[in-house]
Order: structure tokens, then C-alpha cells, then sequence
């Protein structure tokens, strides 16, 4: 694969620009793609991955960096929400003294957004800061996870509680990756990209929506795959370069996020997959939208179809009242005790409100029991 070939993203942050490349084969070309920036040969890097991913993937990228001349060392940890802890983050670390990395060596994600969060983590607390390379290999890393720095691990009482912004020097997406991943993963994904379409592409939204079929990757020719891909990034990056920590109006990337956190926190992590909660949280934020008198019926009822023609939940489950208010209060997205919603107003737009009560609240959950 010729690296000029693939599609480049700039994100063109003031201190710390980078690019997105997407392109078949990228996993086999990392150790060009490195080179080509000029990283010095010889450089150790820390692969960290999965089993699952490293049992396809791991060989093919850590023979393309020996190749370029730099000097892999590979390290599997267990992906799942669950293990999104401080533990599973002082093995990386432990890891990371065992083979002697310095400041200028580099950690490299291979997997989804658990081990592209944990990494991400490790490189920001490792001697201060050393560089990160992401290489997502889920729909919801490709699209969200991998882009934009944001990094962590989940407190007990909340998800992503503990972390930093450490963005990464390159994200590397190779579509090929996903013809591995499992159904249900590819689903979860999918709820990011129709985020996007929600908060600000009423295009891309209108397309997925002429789709036949969104729930099978299968069934998506390799030109919408591209598409998706595409425009997710471009939508991630143009966003983040215009709030790179969050102050402002980054926050509408949090959309369905808010509801989602909560539902992934009292169910227990692993129950639901992260994207499937946020599709959850999305239903949810479109109903608290209806019931505000910010959007209409209508466009709530094409995202709920839009989500289910995905394969992704749509109802909210039973959850006791009193702790999802607890649990919203303790989210991270707390601004002087008011907590920030993002709410639709239509296909294409959204607003940022912290005028949302209790009762409010109370009132959503009832319309969606």
C-alpha cells in the first residue's frame, strides 16, 4: 500500500496537530507511516493490545515496525469495560519500566477504545508525557475513541473518572480491521456514527437512513464504509480542533453520553457495550428534548428508527430513579453543581442546557418506562 493513497485528516490542534490517515492495510504499513515522520529508528515501542485483536493483527504490526527499524515489544491486556482499571493501567506501566522505555519511546494502541483509552493513559503518566500512536480496530474507536486525546480508566462510582487529555502523535484506520469484529461491536459503533449525523450532519444522517441494511457489516458496500469513516473523522476532528479541552463547545460530542454513562455505571460495566448505552442515552436525551419543546416528535421517532434499523437498544431499562440522579451528579460533565445536556433541537443541531431539573429528570424516565 502506498501511503500517499490513503484518506488524511488533519487535526490541526495549536501545539499538538496530527493527522488521521484511513486506508486499507494501514496495520501493515505503521512502521512506514512512523518512518515517514521522521521517528527515529531504533525507537521501542510498547504495543499494547488484546488478545482478540492481537491473535489477527499483532504479528502483521509488529513485524512492519521491526522492518522500519524500530524496536516492538508487545504487551496483551484484557479489553473489556470492566477491566478499564486502575490495575489493568499498572501493567502498562509495570511494562513500560520492564523494558526501559524513555521519553523519547512510544506506546501504540492495537484494539478498541478500552485499550486505545488505557494507553492513551499510560503514555500521558509515563515520565511525564511520551508519544501515543493509535491504531483502532473497532467501528467506536475508528469513529470516537481514537481521536481527540481524551484518555482514562473508570472509577467505581463512574466511567472515566480517572484520566487526561494526551493526544495522540498519529491515527492510523485501516478498514480491514473490522471484517473481524464482531457483529454486536460493529452495531455499537454505529451509534457514534449516528451521533455525528444527530449533532451536526443532517446529510450523512439522511443517508444512513436510505440504507437498506445498517445492522450487518456485510451488507455496506465499502464505499459508505469509506464514507462513514470519513465523515465521523472529519466531524471529530473539526470539533476538537476548535475545543481541544473541552470547555465549550466540544461538550456536544457528549451527546447521549450523559444518559449512556449512567446506564453503563448501574447496570454493571459489560452489560450494555458502550456504544449500545449511548444509543440509549440518545433515546433518552431526544425524549427530554420532546418534553423541553426543543425538537418534535418526528425527529425523535427517525432517530429511534435510525438506531434500531442498526441493531442498537432503543428502550430504557429499569433503573431505579433516585440512583440515576445520584449517578448524573456525580458525572464529570458538572459545572458548579448544574449539569450540562446535550439536547437535539433537530436533525443537524444541538444545544448545550443546565437548566434541566430533577423533575425534568423524573419526568423523562417516566415517558420512557
Amino acid at each position: 500500500m502506498a501511503l500517499q493513497e490513503c484518506t488524511r485528516i488533519n487535526v490541526p490542534l495549536e501545539r499538538n496537530p496530527y493527522e488521521v490517515v484511513i486506508g486499507e492495510g494501514m496495520v501493515s504499513a505503521i512502521g512506514k507511516s512512523l518512518a515517514a515522520m521522521d521517528v527515529r529508528k531504533g525507537t521501542k515501542v510498547l504495543v499494547v493490545s488484546n488478545p482478540d485483536v492481537a491473535a489477527p493483527y499483532g504479528d502483521s504490526c509488529l513485524n512492519s515496525l521491526r522492518t522500519s527499524g524500530f524496536d516492538p515489544v508487545l504487551l496483551q491486556i484484557e479489553a473489556g469495560e470492566e477491566g478499564k482499571t486502575l490495575q489493568t493501567l499498572s501493567q502498562i506501566l509495570d511494562q513500560a519500566q520492564q523494558q526501559g522505555l524513555e521519553r523519547t519511546s512510544l506506546m501504540l494502541a492495537l484494539g478498541g477504545g478500552v485499550v486505545g483509552d488505557m494507553t492513551g493513559f499510560a503514555a500521558a503518566c509515563w515520565l511525564r508525557g511520551v508519544g501515543v500512536i493509535q491504531v483502532p480496530t473497532t467501528l467506536l474507536a475508528m469513529v470516537d475513541a481514537s481521536i481527540g486525546g481524551k484518555t482514562g480508566v473508570n472509577h467505581p462510582k463512574g466511567k472515566n473518572l480517572i484520566g487526561a487529555f494526551h493526544q495522540p502523535r498519529l491515527v492510523a484506520i485501516d478498514p480491514n480491521t473490522l471484517k473481524t469484529l464482531p457483529v454486536r461491536e460493529f452495531r455499537a459503533g454505529m451509534a457514534e456514527v449516528i451521533k455525528y449525523g444527530v449533532i451536526g450532519d443532517p446529510d450523512l444522517f439522511a443517508r444512513m437512513e436510505k440504507a437498506v441494511n445498517l445492522s450487518d457489516p456485510a451488507a455496506i458496500s465499502a464505499a459508505m464504509l469509506h464514507d462513514i469513516l470519513v465523515r465521523s473523522a472529519q466531524a471529530k476532528a473539526t470539533v476538537v480542533a476548535a475545543d481541544e479541552l473541552e470547555g465549550g463547545r466540544r461538550a456536544i460530542l457528549n451527546y447521549g453520553h450523559t444518559f449512556g454513562h449512567v446506564v453503563e455505571t448501574l447496570t454493571g460495566y459489560g452489560t450494555w457495550l458502550h456504544g449500545e448505552a449511548v444509543a440509549i442515552g440518545m433515546v433518552a436525551a431526544g425524549r427530554l428534548a420532546v418534553l423541553k419543546g426543543l425538537w418534535g416528535e418526528a425527529d425523535q421517532m427517525r432517530q429511534v428508527h435510525l438506531l434500531e434499523k442498526a441493531g442498537l437498544p432503543a428502550s430504557w431499562p429499569n433503573l431505579d430513579v433516585d440512583a440515576v440522579l445520584t449517578t448524573l451528579r456525580g458525572d464529570k460533565k458538572v459545572r458548579h453543581g448544574r449539569l450540562r445536556f446535550v439536547l437535539p433541537t433537530c436533525i443537524g443541531e444541538v444545544v448545550i442546557r443546565d437548566d434541566i431539573s430533577d423533575s425534568d429528570v423524573r419526568e423523562c424516565l417516566a415517558a420512557l418506562a
